[in-house]
């Protein structure tokens, strides 16, 4: 008997998309990207939008994307997505474009793109993957990690009277004029990733709609910078990190729905 005769159409439960091309993925293994990446190429496949979308990618893990995401992709210099992005769907505005983006990089040296763009309202989705921490350049302090959060330019951990408050980016952009839907979601169990890809396919849907800025953060691990095993940093990820970064939505519609403070 052949696997194709177990298999059958009635018992299929999960297909890989088409839309993840068979590039044998780089990530870490337990970190939250390589389900993220799936997620939005599901939805893009799922929408019937493949030929309409383009992604860019900046700088960082992120910047992986085009490898592993079989849609148009180019890359955006550090931080500069969001500004790519804007110059695309200004030339195109029938297009479907979308950022992928660490918190290195739309929240630090991108903070300026990622503020004015979601401030105008471009018709575009950012994907917006927090793990707190620089990931592929050796574990630094990024601009979200925690208080007292250890990394490898702070292995005392973060101190907030030297080093500044996290910032919570996605709470400030969830109260610019030209943001519609603004989420926060995580990926590291099936109700989550469910969770999760609903809230992209909203946001890739609304887009569509020409509704404006789609902002979707999800809070995710990253065991190797973290220096804990996938379980683990998952563990610790729940305990630490969605308390301060709690997840849910923000903003439906262009309405305000949860205390941002």
């Amino acid at each position: 008997m052949e696997i194709k005769d177990i298999i059958k159409p009635e018992n299929l439960v999960y297909q890989k998309t088409k839309m993840m091309t068979d590039n044998t993925l780089s990530y870490c293994p337990g970190c939250g990207h390589g389900t993220t990446h799936r997620l939005v190429m599901e939805v893009v496949e799922e929408l019937g939008i493949v030929e309409d979308t383009i992604g860019i990618a900046p700088v960082g893990c992120s910047v992986l994307a085009y490898e592993f995401m079989n849609v148009d992709m180019t890359q955006a210099a550090h931080g500069r997505a969001p500004a790519v992005a804007t110059g695309i769907i200004r030339t195109w505005p029938d297009k479907i474009v979308f950022t992928y983006q660490g918190d290195g990089d739309l929240a630090a040296i991108g903070t300026s793109e990622t503020i004015h763009a979601c401030n105008r309202g471009e018709n575009i989705v950012i994907i917006f993957v927090n793990n707190g921490i620089y990931g592929m350049t050796g574990g630094q302090m990024a601009p979200t990690t925690l208080p007292g959060m250890k990394s490898s330019t702070t292995p005392y951990g973060r101190d907030v009277a030297l080093m500044g408050n996290p910032l919570k980016i996605t709470e400030l952009v969830a109260q610019l004029p030209g943001t519609y839907f603004v989420t926060r979601h995580a990926v590291h169990s099936p109700a989550h990733v469910r969770k999760t890809k609903k809230a992209i396919k909203k946001a890739f849907q609304n887009v569509i709609d020409k509704k404006g800025t789609q902002f979707i953060e999800v809070v995710s691990n990253c065991n190797s910078g973290w220096k804990m095993t996938p379980v683990k940093s998952n563990e610790w990820m729940v305990e630490n990190m969605f308390p301060f970064y709690p997840l849910g939505d923000m903003k439906v519609d262009g309405k305000i729905v949860k205390d941002l403070h």
